[in-house]
């Protein structure tokens, strides 16, 4: 709790502690989907103010997380291609493909550089017009209207060396999915607040009504996410399933209309895989033919073409139980691996790589109290 107590408003989290513990009788699991905000809970133990029948569950909001071995694999391959600049924000260098990860090829030649910004590797490329500079777009739909702003700009300045290898996912899809599976744990959601000020709120309406599972999108600051949870445990517990905003001082039902408007013209829906999870319809976004001169998995399709006759190569084996964390089924202590065979210098999977991932947060917060 040495967080909580630094916390600049930490009497008002634990009075919404104490008024969600007054108002929850039954058990429940909540889950947000964002790496952000589970950082926050777990940096500032919210999860250990609550009720132990009040369970918060860590979904798969990190979309360095989810980003597929074949992508990684992609990038890597196109990095180690002659007159290659790849750009990629520093959290994917260190995420594992198949055999090896960005680092290891920049360590053995090859050109890979971290930016701050899409339009970093645009500036990249128009200072080096005899090489190809490719960008690993990669997020949810937070990052998606700079990454598509890149590829306007790129275009404005007739950058014909300027690609990107585009990893996108969108959240109502995985909420779908998570809700659809078997295993399904949650009670209720804590939508982003960042995504919804791009996208708004509509898309989260129609899965509250088919799935009587309440939402309510959320901000990042500890206040803000036990306001959250106090407004679902009230819902659950008069039985509404509700879409509600607590995030009202950013977040508009209608979103950011010029971001969508980017956005449409720019990408269209598109199945991705994700990272741990598997194939998810319709839950990403593709750059539209009318932009596919910046698409660098075509114009690098020669490297990236498996060899004729070969046969696909085998899944890593590993012990990494990523999948189930990234779905809500297991928290990162429980994992057998975790702290000791698994470690952010040494990671089995992403959730342990990214400052986004579960994984990650609890090794950094939590590590004394979770491993022998």
């Amino acid at each position: 709790m040495k967080f909580l107590d630094e916390y600049r408003d930490a009497a008002a989290v634990r009075t919404l502690a104490a008024a969600i513990t007054r108002a929850t009788t039954r058990p429940w699991s909540l889950m947000e989907v964002c790496g952000g905000q589970t950082h926050s809970i777990v940096r500032f133990g919210l999860d250990q103010l609550l009720p132990p029948r009040l369970r918060l569950l860590h979904g798969p909001g990190c979309p360095v997380c989810v980003t597929p071995i074949d992508l990684i694999d992609a990038a890597i391959t196109i990095a180690r291609q002659p007159g290659v600049i790849l750009c990629s924000f520093g959290d994917m260098l260190r995420v594992p493909g198949s055999a090896a990860d960005l680092q290891a090829a920049r360590r053995a030649g090859a050109d890979v550089r971290v930016v701050y910004s899409p339009l970093d590797a645009v500036a990249i490329a128009a200072d080096n017009p005899g090489l190809q500079v490719v960008f690993f777009a990669v997020g949810f739909e937070t990052t998606a209207p700079a990454n598509a702003l890149a590829v306007v700009e790129a275009r404005r300045q007739g950058l014909g060396n300027f690609s990107m290898l585009v990893s996108h996912v969108l959240v109502p899809p995985a909420l779908e999915a998570i809700l659809a599976s078997p295993e399904c744990q949650v009670d209720g959601f804590l939508a982003a607040g960042h995504v919804c000020t791009v996208m708004g709120t509509a898309a989260y309406g129609p899965i509250v009504a088919r799935h009587r599972v309440p939402i309510v999108v959320t901000g990042f600051e500890p206040v803000d996410l036990l306001s959250g949870v106090l407004m679902l445990v009230e819902q659950l517990e008069a039985g509404r399933a509700e879409l509600g905003n607590q995030y009202q001082r950013v977040v508009r039902s209608e979103g950011n209309r010029a971001a969508q408007a980017l956005l449409d013209d720019v990408f269209e829906i598109t199945d991705r895989t994700w990272r741990g999870i598997g194939p998810i319809a319709g839950s990403g976004w593709a750059l539209r033919p009318a932009w596919s001169g910046f698409d660098a998995a075509l114009r690098f399709s020669a490297a990236l073409a498996p060899t004729p006759g070969a046969a696909a190569a085998p899944a890593p084996a590993s012990e990494c139980q990523s999948g189930r964390v990234l779905l809500g089924l297991l928290s990162p202590p429980d994992c057998p691996a975790f702290g000791t065979r698994c470690t952010p210098e040494r990671p089995l999977g992403a959730t342990m790589v990214s400052g986004e991932g579960a994984c990650a947060a609890y090794h950094r917060y939590r590590r004394a109290e979770a491993t022998p």
